[in-house]
């Protein structure tokens, strides 16, 4: 027996149309953008976007698989901090530095991904890139692996001496 949380109306209709409702009353009324003390304004404007996604079948796929990725990756990511923090004293666990980076950088390719993903423009690009009567593709690719074999080289290198040669008097 179905719930009303497992209707296609709710998750295809409702939900959508709440999540954009208040996503743009927020930025709305964090920018105002249309006047200072203009709630009315802002819910009005974000009733009419709300109502206008939910008209768009592709928009709310987008939404719901976006949403979807979104709810795992902090799932993913919540079992990454609590494994990694089980090797800090309590209260010390922070990420600092190139980790950061790097997490940031990571995180910002698996949202630019799954926006290609969910819009289509994935297939897209992989049938065009891979599967084209060109070898772009395999180009752009081994670029890629030249540009980052050159980067190792020149930013990964060591002091240059070779590890043995310290305090050796031949």
């Amino acid at each position: 027996m179905a719930t009303i949380l497992q209707t296609p109306f709710f998750i295809e209709i409702i939900l959508p149309f709440l999540l954009v409702f208040a996503v743009v009353f927020a930025i709305l009324q964090k920018s105002e953008v249309l006047g200072k003390g203009k709630k009315q304004v802002d819910s009005i404007v974000a009733l009419v976007v709300g109502l206008v996604v939910i008209s768009f079948g592709k928009a709310i796929g987008i939404i719901i698989g976006l949403t979807t990725f979104l709810a795992v990756s902090i799932v993913v990511i919540l079992v990454f901090m609590i494994l990694v923090g089980a090797f800090f004293k309590q209260g010390t666990f922070e990420i600092k530095g190139k980790t950061q980076i790097a997490l940031g950088v990571l995180a910002f390719l698996a949202v630019a991904i799954a926006v290609l993903y969910y819009t289509g423009a994935w297939n897209y690009l992989y049938g065009t890139l891979f599967y084209g009567n060109s070898a772009l593709g395999t180009n752009i690719l081994f670029i890629v692996l030249i540009v980052i074999a050159i980067g190792v080289v020149v930013w990964g290198g060591g002091s240059g001496k070779p590890s043995g040669s310290e305090g050796k008097g031949n």
